[in-house]
């Protein structure tokens, strides 16, 4: 991760610039920090010398080898930081993490977190890249089909690649990926024998665990053949081919009916000029009473990809904001029902994943060389910075028919560890007491010990009525 991992692939770097040079590099470091809200960073010149303009003590170094490659970050930081870095002409002395974790606070701090976002080069690619079929499969391609060895060897054993869930901040990566597919299905209150349509399903673990846990049957659709593969042997290995079907297509070839339609992790991908194509396709599939769950990367405001991150690691990807997000549901007036931000838990989810990725370097390197190693820890450490400082959120949105009314009154059965709610949740009536109420009580009996049920032993609240919306 140091200088002698950069050395391998430095080539032609100059090693000679002129002292002369150093007064205006050390004037364009410090503007930068400045610009950036002074992050407790320190830069390091090619001649050693070390500036930092935060009162506190530097978290990392950042080390760069020749004047040219700091000009060049100078002049387009998010480009050509990991373009440096990715080529071994600059360096971080310490967690590159925690270092651009110390970057991306500053920014909020001030303000400023889409700092250098968008640019010429954005819309450039906008106009040579558009969102069509085909060029979809060709971007999945790109990152999805690097090959199923890469990924396992830093995923969890069910090869999830998406935020996990963690209801205890000590569960393994596998324990929470699980919590994180059963927080799923639990939102959408799946029931035996209904039918799941899933747009974007990776490496098919979602569908085998809902149809093996909940007794659904499940059509998922994804691009990439080595996915669609390799799901496809894990259900016939696992005895579930009959009850999961994997189709090889884009989610605008989604046909059939559902009872609840499930993305994780697909929307990224979409764009959202495509956003009200896509509440077509579910429209058309899912029924009156049916319910939806959408689970996406997101922003707090419509904002372009970081632009290396698109070009060298995930092209055609725009995180969305909320407001994006609606416009796959206003059209048909689909309701949300619930909107939950899990982005503490995707960055703890990166922590465990970047650490895997670092242990399995040596075996990564057979593979494929320094540089593809430098590029995904950069992206996997700066997804991890930006969760951690807020620049990136993860969204998970319930939706359902706008005419649905069987719908859960609360959310408490997405905390319970038990089953689903029953279908008594869908047509309870008015629970009447026979006492009165301890607020409206005018003589303080509600204090006594055990009076009308309100206060067990245990702690817990009382029990409210049950109501839904086809009742009140």
């Amino acid at each position: 991760m140091g200088a002698a991992d950069s050395d391998r692939i430095r080539k032609n770097s100059s090693t000679s610039d002129s002292h002369k040079d150093v007064p205006w590099s050390r004037w364009i470091v410090e503007r930068a920090l400045r610009k950036l809200g002074n992050p407790p960073i320190a830069v390091v010149l090619w001649n050693g010398q070390e500036i930092c303009t935060s009162a506190e003590p530097p978290t990392a170094r950042l080390r760069f080898h020749d004047r040219m490659a700091l000009w060049r970050v100078a002049l387009d930081p998010r480009m050509q930081f990991g373009e440096m870095y990715s080529r071994g002409r600059l360096d971080v002395d310490g967690d590159m993490a925690e270092m651009m974790i110390a970057v991306d606070r500053a920014l909020v701090r001030i303000g400023r977190i889409d700092f250098g976002a968008g640019g010429p080069h954005h819309w450039l690619r906008r106009l040579l890249h558009p969102n069509t079929a085909a060029q979809a499969r060709q971007d999945v391609h790109r990152h999805y089909d690097l090959g199923n060895d890469f990924y396992r060897l830093w995923l969890d054993d069910q090869m999830l690649y998406t935020c996990a869930y963690f209801s205890d901040p000590g569960m393994t990566l596998e324990q929470a990926q699980l919590a994180k597919m059963d927080h799923v299905a639990r939102k959408v209150w799946l029931q035996p024998g209904e039918k799941v349509i899933e747009a974007g399903c990776g490496w098919g673990a979602l569908a085998l665990h809902l149809a093996r846990f909940y007794g659904v049957t499940v059509r998922a659709f994804n691009t990439s053949h080595e996915q669609i593969v390799y799901a496809r042997a894990r259900a016939r290995e696992e005895g579930l081919h009959d009850r999961v079907e994997f189709v090889e297509d884009d989610w605008r070839n989604i046909r059939g009916c559902c009872d609840a339609f499930v993305s994780v992790g697909m929307l990224e991908h979409v764009r959202p000029a495509n956003y009200r194509r896509l509440g077509d396709v579910i429209h058309g599939c899912l029924k009156p009473n049916g319910r939806g769950l959408i689970h996406s990367i997101g922003r707090n405001k419509p904002q372009p990809m970081d632009p290396w991150i698109e070009r060298r690691i995930f092209p055609g990807a725009i995180p969305p904001s909320m407001s994006q997000i609606m416009t796959i549901f206003e059209r048909h007036d689909f309701s949300l029902l619930d909107a939950e931000n899990l982005r503490q838990h995707y960055a703890l989810t990166l922590r465990h994943w970047l650490a895997r990725f670092e242990q399995s370097r040596g075996k990564i390197l057979q593979m494929f060389d320094e540089r593809f190693i430098r590029m995904w820890r950069q992206y996997l450490a700066g997804s991890l910075a930006a969760f951690e400082a807020g620049g990136l959120q993860l969204f998970q949105v319930v939706f359902a028919p706008g005419g649905n009314h069987r719908v859960p009154s609360t959310r408490q059965y997405q905390y319970n560890a038990g089953s689903p709610p029953s279908p008594s949740w869908f047509s309870a009536q008015p629970v009447v007491q026979d006492t009165p109420h301890p607020v409206a009580s005018q003589n303080g009996d509600a204090n006594q010990n055990g009076r009308n049920g309100q206060h067990s032993q245990n702690g817990q609240a009382p029990r409210n009525p049950t109501w839904n919306a086809a009742t009140s």
